[in-house]
């Protein structure tokens, strides 16, 4: 079942970079983009189109989008968290417009009311608009379940209520399924559970996982998802992001990490580590810290040592 490609979307973009609190400029966001997709990304999650008052380091998402010089083929993609971020993610016309927007929702009926103030049913209501909308305006549709192995408020999260919340986004039109840890507390039997629920609603084509390395489980729970054939994961660049509602966390799964996880495996993604490596790098350099990711530091380290 073990796929002998791998399809990786980086989200350091937007969700490596939205909790930084010191302001990163949009010419570093950009620098970032290009720099990823030179070194063979082909997917980037790029900015969100949310309120500047919620998430200020997001609000220069148009100015991201129109001045990225974008690579024929590849796919840029942005998060809307209702009908108002899709209209300003459509309003500057070719210049901004994104090839995929992303919808969220909790798999934990505890996450959404302290999340969005709503229940997981009221939230599918208000986005079931903005799908239709989207996939009027020729865009691809990819949702994101977060805390769908374990929540911060409620604790466990079954199979279940991830396939509750997985039909449910069927139903109003979302086109991939994406499956998230979002606290990082997976464990490979628990992810495959909750993966199997999604398989059961569409192709594996069209299901891809997300994890966070709080417990450093991350890089095992891709493989347990390897195991059943998904070919597509989330990752971030240097390790960037986290969850700012799980103490500790170490933050989203690093591209580097699994990048090396998946040459040792002889599983193509079409990347090129060392040129990834530098990514990281750079992007960790403005933000004043090493790179988290433990390949990229001992890749680093090595090139070092040789140039020494």
């Amino acid at each position: 079942m073990i796929p002998d490609r791998v399809t990786l979307v980086d989200v350091g973009p937007r969700d490596g970079l939205q909790n930084e609190k010191q302001p990163v400029d949009t010419a570093v966001k950009i620098d970032l983009v290009h720099r990823l997709q030179a070194a063979g990304l082909r997917e980037i999650e790029v900015t969100s189109y949310v309120s500047p008052k919620w998430v200020p380091q997001m609000a220069d998402n148009a100015q991201v989008m129109a001045g990225i010089q974008r690579v024929a083929g590849n796919r840029y993609s942005v998060l809307v968290p209702n009908m108002l971020g899709l209209q300003a993610a459509l309003a500057g016309g070719d210049a901004t417009r994104p090839d995929e927007v992303v919808v969220f929702g909790a798999a934990s009926q505890a996450f959404s009311r302290r999340n969005i103030n709503c229940s997981i049913e009221e939230s599918i209501e208000r986005f079931a608009p903005v799908v239709a909308a989207a996939l009027a305006a020729g865009l691809k549709v990819r949702s994101a379940i977060s805390c769908a192995v374990g929540c911060p408020y409620q604790g466990e999260v079954t199979p279940d209520e991830v396939e509750h919340l997985v039909k449910l986004f069927k139903q109003i039109g979302v086109q991939h399924c994406g499956v998230a840890d979002t606290i990082g507390v997976g464990t490979p039997r628990k992810v495959q559970a909750a993966m199997e629920r999604a398989l059961k609603h569409y192709p594996v084509s069209e299901v891809s996982g997300h994890f966070h390395d709080t417990y450093g489980q991350a890089l095992a729970n891709i493989y347990a998802c390897l195991e059943l054939g998904i070919h597509t994961f989330d990752t971030s660049v240097a390790g960037l992001g986290g969850c700012p509602y799980a103490k500790g966390a170490t933050g989203n799964v690093a591209t580097e990490d699994v990048v090396f996880m998946l040459q040792g495996m002889g599983i193509d993604t079409g990347i090129d580590l060392d040129a990834l490596v530098d990514a990281g790098g750079y992007i960790s350099g403005v933000l004043g810290r090493p790179p988290m990711s433990r390949a990229g530091k001992a890749l680093l380290t090595k090139r070092a040592q040789v140039e020494a």
